[in-house]
């Protein structure tokens, strides 16, 4: 293999990720071992990972740069930044809290890859702070894509079991399967709060709690906007249908409570911004695109990007969130539902590069086949 395997950064049920070197540039990278099961074939999340993040080049995503594959695992090489959001905030926010200058710039990086992904017709469906990496450069870049799915193919209904539940949309929560962009923009709004305050805005039990979180701070919304969407999300049974039309007599009367009283250090910019990210109302959110164009960013200069402060000193071991997940290289963390052991794909496809360094691999003779591409196709489609 043409990289060095240097120090463990984290290990989850389905792989690992180790930082490593390139022996032809010198370059760190970041190595994450897939280990194939003989029967149960690659798992779908690493497909979906390939097969999206190949096609997303941007400097606010972080990079796949080669794919190699062996008989008993398959290396994913992705450029290696030091930590993710989370830690960051950690080692160097006020109790969490970042600095209003660092804000800004962090957000409009996510909503920078954000905006790329939704332009190339993509659905990350999993955004969190623990999910975005943060370089030497203070370069805020989107991981672990292997909760997302391209959308605009002839398939309207997705999964709902999607996004972390803190950063969940509250249309996701009551069931929706109609969803679209509107719920990564949700999850930007919820990263931007937290960013602010240092902790999370909404951190329910499970989903009806999750619900509840949100109703008491944005307030419950009218009859007729819970009833249509608990009724696109419910069978379509007389008994499904009657259930979604009760649907608004199951959560108290909550008013809204004004974020500048949530979050008293944002800015009135800041807080209008926020206002517009997490509506309730999915067709009422405003799109990643377009909050780039808020006031919030256009009124002054914009510092893009922040260099950490002090960031030699407090690198740390790289950006591998514990829990037993390897973080924002990918699907460590995930359940995939595995496909056939004869699933395979070419592997040239996935990387330009990655013929050539497979090829250096005594035990790469086997390319992934056509196999993992029908497979690919199946997953692109959610079918």
């Amino acid at each position: 293999m043409n990289y060095i395997q240097l120090e463990k950064l984290g290990e989850g049920t389905y792989a690992t990720v180790y930082k490593g070197r390139s022996r032809t540039t010198n370059e760190v990278v970041a190595l994450k071992e897939i280990h194939l099961d003989a029967e149960e074939g690659t798992p779908s999340t690493a497909i979906r990972e390939i097969s999206l993040m190949k096609e997303l080049k941007h400097v606010n995503i972080v990079r796949l740069y080669d794919v190699i594959h062996t008989e008993t695992k398959l290396v994913l090489i992705f450029e290696y930044c030091d930590r993710d959001l989370k830690k960051y905030m950690d080692a160097h926010g006020d109790r969490g809290a970042l600095d209003p200058v660092t804000v800004r710039s962090f957000m409009y990086q996510l909503l920078k890859g954000t905006a790329f992904c939704h332009e190339n017709r993509v659905l990350h469906r999993d955004l969190k702070p623990q999910n975005l990496l943060i370089n030497r450069k203070g370069e805020l870049k989107l991981g672990d894509f292997g909760l997302a799915r391209a959308f605009g193919v002839p398939v309207n209904t997705f999964s709902n079991e999607v996004v972390t539940l803190w950063y969940r949309a509250p249309d996701v929560l009551l069931g929706s399967r109609t969803y679209s962009t509107s719920i990564d923009v949700w999850s930007c709004g919820c990263i931007f709060a937290e960013m602010i305050s240092g902790v999370p805005l909404f951190r329910g039990r499970d989903n009806q709690d999750q619900l509840l979180h949100i109703m008491r701070i944005i307030g419950t919304p009218e009859d007729r906007l819970l009833r249509k969407i608990a009724t696109e999300a419910a069978p379509s049974t007389p008994e499904g249908q009657q259930q979604a039309a009760n649907a608004s007599k199951q959560y108290p009367r909550y008013p809204k409570i004004p974020f500048q009283q949530v979050l008293p250090k944002a800015s009135p910019q800041a807080i209008d911004l926020l206002e517009r990210l997490l509506q309730f109302d999915p067709n009422k959110r405003i799109s990643a695109a377009e909050a780039l164009n808020h006031p919030y960013f256009t009124s002054t200069a914009l510092p893009y990007p922040v260099p950490p402060p002090d960031y030699s000193a407090a690198a740390g071991s790289g950006s591998c969130p514990g829990s037993g997940s390897c973080g924002v290289y990918g699907s460590a963390g995930h359940s995939p539902t595995a496909y056939a052991a004869d699933a395979a794909w070419d592997v040239s496809r996935a990387s330009p590069a990655a013929a050539t360094a497979t090829a250096t691999t005594a035990t790469t003779s086997s390319y992934l086949s056509a196999g993992l591409f029908v497979d690919w196709c199946i997953l692109r489609l959610d079918l």
